[in-house]
């Protein structure tokens, strides 16, 4: 069954309460969209040939779900978005959010549980029944964000 936009939504909202504190609202659109992203291509791209998006083995949400707890989760969860946007020609555009940095995420074991907390929030939606081109979820969810960036 498509997601409703309504859970997309909700899913962004707890992805917000994960944020607060170590940073300013107006940047949680930067980590949030980009989690959001990763999510959406992987579903809908991932081991198809000559799609729009290129998810190359290692690259997918997936490789960032089995990060749970991991040490250096921030740094590989950049990496990760790194490959991505190589693959597809989307340097400057898809890696703005570091997600590897202290002075927003906490240090250590704080980071380590809000990345994965985090990473949760969005592993929880399924994107792969929706597949009409012409609903701008990722759109929709930008200005969801942006009408609520205060919150």
């Amino acid at each position: 069954m498509a997601l409703k936009k309504s859970q997309i939504y909700s899913s962004l909202w707890q992805s917000c309460d994960q944020l607060r504190g170590g940073m300013d609202a107006s940047q949680y659109k930067d980590y949030v969209l980009t989690l959001l992203f990763m999510k959406y291509v992987s579903d809908k791209y991932t081991g198809t040939p000559g799609a729009l998006i290129e998810v190359p083995k290692g690259v997918g949400f997936a490789d960032m779900v089995a990060l749970n707890g991991d040490k250096e989760i921030g740094d590989k969860i950049n990496k990760i978005i790194g490959r991505l946007a190589e693959a597809n020609d989307l340097r400057g555009v898809i890696d703005q959010a570091e997600f590897n940095d202290e002075g927003k995420l906490g240090s250590g074991k704080e980071m380590q549980d809000r990345l994965s907390k985090l990473v949760a929030i969005f592993d929880g939606l399924d994107f792969r029944a929706n597949l009409a081109e012409g609903d701008d979820l990722l759109g929709g969810a930008y200005e969801y964000l942006m009408r609520h960036r205060d919150g």
